[in-house]
């Protein structure tokens, strides 16, 4: 028998806590802060530049068409999370650092995440192409969308702008990130004709650019986070509680999904698409957009929240997708072969074949071969 597979811990967790590790110990400071802030944004614009040019047209055109589909989940995306947000934020608000509560809330206002979202989808057995739709139509929308929604959820509750506070820093910050996040996509996906093939050819060289991309905005924010004491305000009894928050409000969504696919009659491939596409949030997203979003001395604090999620969704979903594939590869019942004369001729009967007597002792030989062979397939099927 074939054990369930358990899930494993992605090694960028690692490299995330050995990340923060290395800025709680030799935060940057001074000018070397100011160094590793300007690296941080290039690196960030290079991020999305590729992610851009990665993006191919021809698959999001082949899921466009399932607006159904984009529309739900588009819905748990910026309706669903942020609603659970801002009610585990209230709730959560004498719990935690009033701060912390604003990042679990800024977590659920992200968009989806692309590449988890669609490789689980495809291990799964998804709609691929409606996934590739769905993610990518969720991030260029979460441009927009996720600054705006900052403003209108966190004003007045703490949370400052890059430039400062209320509505006016909202819509600063809004054409910030469309200048650092939109603007490079666009630039990648418009010169894909000229350099999407070699994009394709090199993915496996260009992941390691994504991820320390990442890896180099968290240690610059981190940075900030440990001049300015985060590690006197956040203890394991707030990592406890922003554990069970994230636990909750991905249960709570995955579960909505789980519900809504019937009631919405999409057929597996879509459910699925929902599934995972909906009840993911970006990290690649989230920490660039805290940047411009919040001041530099808050993103390490805000962005704590969603590095704990991050994890806890692919855990989760991993799980799930390999439990999706495994009921697909489950052999469905074969019926055997009859064995025996008299079995072989009461089948003949019902069905109205006529077997003439010379030939009974041979089709009775066929069938016990089959049979031997129907059961070392099974046998097999079963290890």
């Amino acid at each position: 028998m074939t054990k369930p597979a358990l899930p494993k811990i992605d090694p960028f967790l690692l490299w995330l806590v050995g990340t923060v590790i290395a800025a709680s110990i030799i935060p940057a400071r001074g000018a070397g802060a100011t160094v590793f802030g300007i690296l941080a944004d290039i690196a960030i614009a290079l991020l999305f530049f590729f992610h851009g040019a990665k993006l191919s047209r021809e698959a999001v055109l082949a899921g466009i068409g399932n607006w159904r589909l984009h529309l739900l989940v588009l819905l748990s995306t910026y309706a669903l999370f942020p609603l659970l947000g801002l009610i585990v934020a209230r709730f959560s608000g004498g719990l935690l650092d009033p701060l912390l509560a604003n990042g679990v809330l800024f977590l659920t206002l992200l968009p989806s995440t692309v590449q988890s979202s669609i490789a689980f989808t495809a291990m799964a057995g998804g709609n691929v192409a409606a996934a590739v739709c769905s993610a990518s139509l969720s991030n260029l929308i979460g441009i927009i969308v996720t600054p705006l929604l900052v403003t209108f959820t966190m004003d007045g509750s703490g949370a400052m702008g890059a430039s400062g506070h209320g509505s006016a820093a909202g819509l600063d910050s809004v054409r910030s990130i469309a200048t650092q996040l939109l603007l490079p996509f666009l630039v990648g996906h418009f010169l894909r004709p000229v350099i999407g093939r070699w994009i394709d050819q090199h993915k496996a060289i260009l992941q390691p650019i994504d991820r320390s991309s990442i890896l180099l905005v968290v240690y610059s924010a981190f940075s900030a986070a440990v001049v300015n004491g985060i590690w006197h305000k956040v203890g394991l009894y707030d990592l406890a509680v922003l554990l069970a928050a994230s636990a909750l409000i991905l249960a709570l969504v995955m579960g909505a999904n789980a519900l809504a696919a019937p009631l919405a009659r999409l057929p597996r491939e879509d459910a699925i698409v929902l599934l995972f596409c909906g009840s993911k949030k970006s990290l690649v997203s989230g920490v660039p957009m805290a940047g411009a979003l919040f001041a530099p001395a808050q993103v390490g604090v805000v962005v704590l929240p969603l590095m704990i999620f991050h994890q806890l969704q692919l855990f989760l979903c991993a799980w799930l997708a390999a439990r999706f594939r495994r009921e697909m590869t489950v052999a469905p019942a074969v019926p055997r072969p009859v064995q025996g004369e008299a079995a072989m001729l009461d089948r003949a009967g019902e069905i109205g074949l006529p077997i003439p007597e010379a030939c009974q002792p041979g089709v009775v030989a066929n069938l016990e071969l089959l049979g031997r062979h129907a059961e070392t397939l099974l046998r097999e099927d079963r290890a």
